[in-house]
């Protein structure tokens, strides 16, 4: 009886991406193994990890989790690529393995897609977790943006990889962008926002672990050269005739003096925080930077 109501229900696939992560790895499965939906497949692409991610995920005798180990380390968005190949499932969904999700998450997602039949795209809140303070805070403390949200992902982008599910049929015409090593999620969502209505559950339901090896903490420089080869690349698309881009400058200029004063560069930051258009906020991020701790 129970193993015929579960085939009425979609099967998940759960991409994990992993290079070198075993310092988190049991806790990122884990909390897929105790997930209260219980359809679902791990698709576990270990990008040429040399660590031992491959014998801590082998004790798992759970027949759901599939390994998949590559003979070269590719990009991100490359290896999300080719994990997707290998996904069996109606839905797809992303998690990395220094990421977790909350117990519910998978039951309270497909049930939005059982309502609502012509969804393609779904995401929610999560949880911040600094992983040197042990404590957790909300990531978006207002409402989530919904529908055809293109402008609200350029202006601000709020969509954490983490949460989202999407139908496996969507990557048939459209996939990341094997060029970028930060921004792909970014790139990709808001390409699927101007096709797609997007809807959003507004409790957290993942936890993203804040630690000193985020790739986007460690590589600002990359993600400015991608926006702004990103935003150069969009202008001259039709699709974005009508988008206003000027915040999203500000968030470029924004990262820019981020990474001078992280680098102690105190100068060119101040000159570029009068540089129009001024805003408050980028002083005050300045002086921050500036006068944090040392550690």
């Amino acid at each position: 009886m129970v193993k015929s109501i579960l085939k009425k229900k979609p099967l998940v696939s759960i991409i994990i991406n992993c290079y070198n992560g075993e310092k988190y790895l049991d806790e990122c499965i884990k909390s897929v193994l105790y997930q209260s939906y219980q359809n679902w497949e791990i698709i576990f692409f270990d990008n040429n990890s040399n660590d031992k991610s491959s014998l801590m995920l082998r004790k798992y005798k759970d027949k759901r989790i599939k390994y998949f180990k590559s003979k070269k380390t590719f990009r991100l968005y490359q290896a999300r690529n080719l994990a997707i190949k290998k996904c069996n499932g109606e839905l797809v969904s992303f998690l990395d393995v220094d990421d977790w999700w909350s117990k519910d998450k998978l039951t309270k997602q497909v049930k939005v897609f059982s309502k609502y039949k012509t969804l393609d795209v779904l995401y929610s809140n999560l949880y911040l977790y600094d992983e040197r303070k042990k404590n957790k805070k909300i990531y978006i403390n207002k409402k989530l943006y919904t529908g055809k949200i293109t402008q609200e992902l350029i202006d601000k982008f709020e969509m954490p990889i983490l949460t989202t599910v999407i139908k496996k049929k969507i990557f048939e015409k459209i996939k990341f962008d094997n060029r970028y090593t930060i921004i792909g999620d970014f790139d990709l969502f808001v390409r699927l926002s101007l096709i797609k209505n997007i809807k959003a559950i507004q409790e957290p339901l993942a936890y993203y672990r804040i630690h000193d090896f985020n790739l986007s903490k460690i590589k600002i420089n990359l993600e400015i050269k991608e926006l702004e080869s990103w935003v150069k690349e969009k202008i001259k698309n039709n699709n974005f005739k009508l988008i206003n881009f000027s915040k999203f400058y500000g968030n470029i200029q924004l990262l820019k003096i981020i990474n001078y004063t992280l680098k102690g560069q105190n100068l060119l930051a101040f000159k570029l925080i009068f540089k129009r258009p001024f805003h408050i906020l980028k002083l005050l991020k300045f002086l921050f930077f500036v006068f944090k701790p040392k550690k």
